[in-house]
């Protein structure tokens, strides 16, 4: 995939052995309605964050089994199947199919459909894998990022740098994508950057700075000043010039200063002037890499330039912070420099969530954190778990009965609503059937909540927004495409609405999820003994 489409054979092989018997038994042509939903907020949370709903309309626009996908299922299903139904199988597209949804990066919760797909049984069948695996892991990732985001504060810049530790090519672009989405600000992918305008950071690595041995390396390396019209200055010479006047300033012995690191701090600065991030913990933070660090930005400073900032990687990273602070804070003050003390300190190494929420409650120094593994991998959580359900067919509510009341399906085609208080924050989601009258601001309304048998309320909303809306039909766009930072901003301002109590990372309160669930019962015509149950 690798932000292109997905193809239609990425699905699972029983869709196919599905569609025959639906063409067998000619049901394909059905009118079917399915929904696309989750059973529990992941993460420990009360609260989800739909996302990947652009590429599951990109999966539709494009979909069309192609004469080479015809001949492989022929060569993998049964050969006593009728070649009438690869017939079929060239000409199924989406152009019956209606595809209503939840905006993308809207907050969400259990139960809920995200996707409401309707058309013709056979092809909607077909469509459940792709759509299941562009939404799963999207919601997971997007959900994380902002719980990250919620973790750190709004302050700290977060980075998402996990491309090398995702989960293949394809997961490591979705998780730069929509950990974007969920509140990081910048990403260390470059196809991620190309392809969805996220922007870019970047410093250096270890093994930068270890491949230089000597400042012999770069012994006569100029670099000019910021302003036109001077000449280039001997860089290196005035980088060790200033490296003196710090260590006597720091008081750190100049003979435990690494003359390699300084090396490759010179050489980089003078690559990028403007842009100067140095990695301060390859040899020793405070004896080597702040000191050399310090003298380079001072050069740097000297030539009009200024530094972008330094890296911890290992260690007491919120210690570490404040004593980096305190020497760039020393140096600035000695040499007159004031937007020294003020240079981003950047941290990696391991984030976790809790380490996050550890930082927020110590004193620290840090402006930027870099997060990867812990993040595109969802260490916490694997899946979301969404699943694809039938809920009609030819205009009669089906519903799943189990010994498991939480696998329990809702019947029937549905409206959902989400009601406002006051203060303006969404309070609680009311699912009605599709033909019921809609809520009204100011008015009462009598619902039950789910799954609690007998468990009354009554409401009164300040606002009534209805959910889904039609995304797709006859083949169509129906809504222009949006972009990631469009969805981005979306998803940040759904989470500003929701209440402070619900976004707590420990014990948060639930969100209340409410249907008619005695309507809904009564309007499928069905009871657990029922003979015309699904399962």
């Amino acid at each position: 995939m690798l932000g292109g489409t997905v193809q239609p054979l990425l699905t699972d092989f029983y869709q196919f052995t599905m569609a025959y018997g639906y063409w067998k038994s000619g049901k394909e042509q059905a009118k079917a309605v399915f929904e696309l939903y989750f059973r529990e907020n992941p993460l420990g949370g009360e609260f989800t964050i739909f996302a990947g709903l652009q590429d599951c309309l990109l999966f539709l626009s494009n979909f069309q089994l192609t004469e080479e996908d015809i001949t492989f299922l022929q060569s993998v299903l049964p050969p006593t199947m009728e070649q009438g139904f690869y017939h079929y199988l060239r000409n199924i597209d989406t152009s019956a199919v209606t595809l209503r949804a939840v905006p993308e990066g809207s907050v969400v919760f259990p139960k809920v459909g995200l996707l409401e797909v309707e058309g013709p049984l056979g092809i909607v069948q077909i469509l459940e894998t792709t759509l299941l695996t562009l939404v799963n892991y999207a919601s997971l990732m997007a959900t994380n990022a902002a719980r990250f985001r919620l973790a750190a504060g709004p302050e700290k810049r977060l980075l998402e740098m996990g491309l090398r530790r995702a989960q293949g090519p394809d997961g490591g672009l979705t998780a730069s994508r929509y950990s974007y989405i969920g509140g990081f600000d910048a990403t260390s992918n470059v196809l991620a950057g190309k392809l969805y305008g996220i922007p870019l950071f970047g410093s250096i690595a270890h093994s930068y700075i270890t491949s230089f041995t000597s400042v012999s390396e770069v012994e006569g390396q100029t670099l000019k000043p910021a302003s036109e019209g001077q000449p280039a200055v001997d860089f290196v010479c005035l980088c060790k010039e200033w490296l003196a006047r710090v260590c006597r300033l720091l008081q750190v012995p100049q003979d435990q200063i690494n003359s390699s690191e300084l090396a490759a701090f010179t050489s980089y600065a003078a690559a990028y002037p403007r842009n100067f991030i140095a990695l301060v913990d390859t040899y020793s933070v405070m004896r080597s890499g702040v000191p050399n660090f310090c003298a380079v930005s001072l050069s740097l400073h000297q030539l009009g330039y200024r530094a972008g900032g330094l890296r911890l990687d290992s260690g007491d990273l919120v210690q570490q912070s404040l004593k980096v602070r305190r020497m760039l804070q020393t140096c600035a003050e000695e040499f007159g420099v004031s937007w020294l003390s003020h240079v981003p300190i950047i941290i990696s190494n391991g984030i976790t969530e809790k380490d996050l929420i550890n930082l927020q409650s110590q004193r620290n120094e840090v402006n930027s954190i870099g997060v990867g593994t812990h993040l595109v991998t969802c260490t916490l959580q694997p899946s979301l778990g969404c699943v694809y359900k039938l809920t009609q067919i030819c205009g009669k509510p089906r519903i799943k009965l189990t010994e498991d009341k939480e696998k329990m399906t809702l019947p029937g085609k549905k409206t959902v609503y989400r009601l406002y208080g006051s203060d303006g924050s969404p309070y609680l989601d009311l699912l009605m059937l599709d033909d019921e009258s809609a809520p009204r601001v100011g008015e009462e309304v009598e619902c039950h909540v789910l799954s609690r048998k007998g468990v009354c309320l009554r409401v009164t909303a300040a606002r009534v927004e209805v959910l889904h809306r039609v995304y797709y039909k006859q083949g169509q766009l129906c809504q222009g495409p949006c972009t990631t930072s469009e969805i981005r901003s979306h998803a940040q301002n759904s989470l500003t609405n929701l209440h402070p109590q619900h976004k707590h990372l420990q014990e948060p309160v639930p969100y209340q999820l409410r249907d008619l669930l005695d309507d809904l019962s009564k309007e499928s015509n069905l009871s657990p003994r029922h003979p015309d149950s699904t399962d």
